[in-house]
């Protein structure tokens, strides 16, 4: 019975209006994104409180309460505030320069490591808390630190050059992160976001590194 009210349904819109005119079709309204969603978007747009990955907060036991949103937070440095990426960004850099005597094949390994661990660990953060790229998921901000540091010459004025460098790419989001942050709405979006800012500031350093040598 049901299938067959829904057969008669689809033949009523596809059948042509009495008054000879293009026959009625059922048309779907297209759902309007909030403006942080849209490709208009602006910078503070994107950062205001009305956005869910700005303006919802998660608690340290929430934080603590799986190894996936460990990693997510980055062992809660996530819920830190004012701006919860730079402090991801700084406790990524801090973890590097205290273990850089690992070596830099180690470091290539746990960067990498980083990257599907970490997609995957936003993957199911986002799903528990409802907000796909929470603003205190920081793996994103720790790979991609750690993938520019890996390029650079060890020494306090490089450390200093890839954190600025870096946090302007990843809040500005030139394209193709922008793309990312915007379409990609899963965990492998939130750490290709970062990585596209991470690639942009490697290629700005390159230059700078190869006018000064």
């Amino acid at each position: 019975m049901i299938s067959a009210c829904v057969s008669l349904t689809g033949l009523w819109q596809e059948m042509p209006a009495l008054d000879g005119n293009t026959p009625a079709r059922h048309i779907t309204p297209q759902p309007v994104l909030p403006r942080y969603q849209s490709e208009k978007s602006t910078m503070l747009e994107r950062y205001a409180a009305s956005n869910p990955k700005v303006g919802t907060r998660l608690s340290l036991g929430f934080a603590f309460s799986s190894w996936t949103h460990i990693l997510a937070t980055f062992f809660g440095s996530g819920l830190l505030r004012p701006a919860p990426g730079t402090m991801g960004t700084l406790a990524g850099l801090l973890v590097y320069v205290v273990c850089s005597d690992l070596g830099k094949t180690v470091w290539i390994a746990i960067t990498l490591l980083s990257f599907f661990l970490g997609a995957y660990a936003c993957e199911i953060s986002g799903r528990d808390c409802g907000v796909h790229d929470h603003s205190s998921f920081v793996i994103d901000e720790v790979f991609a630190i750690w993938l520019v540091l890996l390029t650079l010459p060890a020494s306090p004025f490089w450390y200093v050059a890839a954190f600025v460098t870096f946090r302007f790419f990843d809040i500005v989001k030139v394209p193709p992160s922008s793309w990312f942050d915007r379409t990609m709405r899963n965990g492998w979006g939130v750490m290709l976001d970062d990585f596209s800012a991470a690639v942009q500031s490697i290629l700005v350093l390159q230059g700078v590194l190869l006018l000064v040598s």
